[in-house]
């Protein structure tokens, strides 16, 4: 992958995750960023490349280039390449990653009951269907 590369990998089921991949889509005016279900043949294949589990879906998961960010320091380094005033959240980095962490996975546990459940990943709209690989 080269350093242009700019790849979200969500949990296609996840309302929320949905959400936030809608929210990119919106504020992505240079369709920097790509985006595959952590359930899709090509999010599992992109696992299996960087060595994570296939069948863990409560992380979100950045691949930028050769490198890849999960959870909290996925999330903040996406708003950071999103640009404009997003990119100040990046501030939090500086909040020790096992304290992120912790919070981010407070959430990821409970987003089904929070925030709800698809029954079938997201279909993208003829509009975005080229910003999601297949």
């Amino acid at each position: 992958m080269d350093n242009n590369t700019h790849i979200i990998l969500f949990d296609g089921m996840c309302n929320l995750c949905n959400g936030f991949v809608q929210f990119l889509i919106k504020r992505d005016k240079k369709a920097k960023f790509k985006f595959s279900s952590l359930q899709s043949v090509s999010g599992q294949s992109l696992l299996l490349k960087f060595g994570l589990p296939t069948d863990d879906f409560n992380s979100f998961v950045y691949i930028k280039g050769n490198h890849y960010f999960a959870k909290s320091a996925a999330g903040l380094n996406v708003l950071k390449d999103l640009g404009g005033l997003w990119q100040f959240f990046y501030a939090f980095i500086v909040i020790p990653g096992f304290i992120r962490d912790f919070i981010y996975g407070f959430i990821a546990k409970k987003r089904y009951k929070l925030f709800g459940k698809r029954d079938s990943c997201m279909i993208p709209t003829q509009e975005i269907k080229q910003r999601f690989l297949e």
